[in-house]
């Protein structure tokens, strides 16, 4: 099992950047593919960006590309989600997610959650 503590959240203005974190704990971190989640209010919770086991693969819904980057440090039992030139629309709860089957781009599966984190983008 791991768990997940999301940190990095805040209010932000608009085009500003923000920088999560999800610190994992266990020690096979490595064996789990990563995703970050967001759940605006009234609307359904959303995969925006998803890492592979090995940090090779990445995946971005079409909204962030461009804009928010995944990464991970699997010898700090840590993935991290750059998010750049944010807009209002961003403004969501954040959550850091880990899986170890299926394809990680997929938002099925995802077995361990983190508490969330408030992001709130100011125009």
């Amino acid at each position: 099992q791991v768990q997940l503590v999301e940190s990095g959240g805040g209010l932000v203005q608009a085009g500003g950047s923000l920088r999560l974190s999800c610190a994992a704990s266990g020690r096979t971190f490595s064996s789990y593919a990563m995703g970050w989640f967001r759940q605006a209010p009234g609307k359904e919770r959303e995969l925006i960006a998803a890492t592979s086991w090995s940090d090779s693969l990445t995946y971005y819904t079409d909204f962030v590309k461009g804009r928010f980057t995944i990464s991970r440090d699997n010898a700090k039992n840590t993935v991290y989600l750059q998010m750049n030139s944010l807009k209002p629309e961003d403004t969501a709860v954040y959550y850091c997610a880990a899986k170890r089957t299926g394809n990680f781009y997929s938002p099925y599966e995802y077995d361990y959650w983190g508490q969330g984190t408030q992001v709130t983008v100011s125009s």
